[in-house]
């Protein structure tokens, strides 16, 4: 069975209430030769999960300006998407599932300002 455009979700009931907590990674477009370009094709977040019980993440076109939200400011993934990617192995398959949205924004009648970004590691506190 092939779901062309992926598993739709009921984002209530599967993600519960979501808080941002960073930026992930950026994905960026491969060049003809290999080489990486500095073009940017997606970016990915961490979410915290109420209904999972755990981090999430979530993929965001670039098209998209990046969020800036404070840490644990309660979001929302618009029109979210599950899908998979299967890697042939010599047993059968292993098959990853990723999470897919066309924005996250901030909750409706949620304050914006959550708590501000913890401190770096390896940088003090107050720096």
């Amino acid at each position: 069975m092939r779901l062309a455009n992926g598993i739709v979700i009921d984002k209530d009931a599967t993600f519960g209430m979501l808080k941002f907590s960073a930026l992930r990674r950026e994905v960026r477009i491969q060049n003809e030769d290999g080489t990486v370009s500095d073009e940017i094709k997606e970016r990915t977040y961490d979410l915290k999960s109420r209904g999972q019980g755990c981090m999430i993440q979530v993929s965001i076109p670039a098209t998209v300006p990046l969020k800036e939200f404070d840490y644990n400011a309660e979001v929302e993934l618009v029109n979210p998407v599950a899908d998979t990617v299967a890697t042939a192995t010599f047993q059968g398959a292993n098959v990853d599932w990723y999470i897919k949205a066309e924005d996250i924004v901030l909750k409706k009648g949620a304050a914006s300002a959550g708590n501000p970004q913890p401190p770096k590691k390896d940088m003090p506190a107050g720096k």
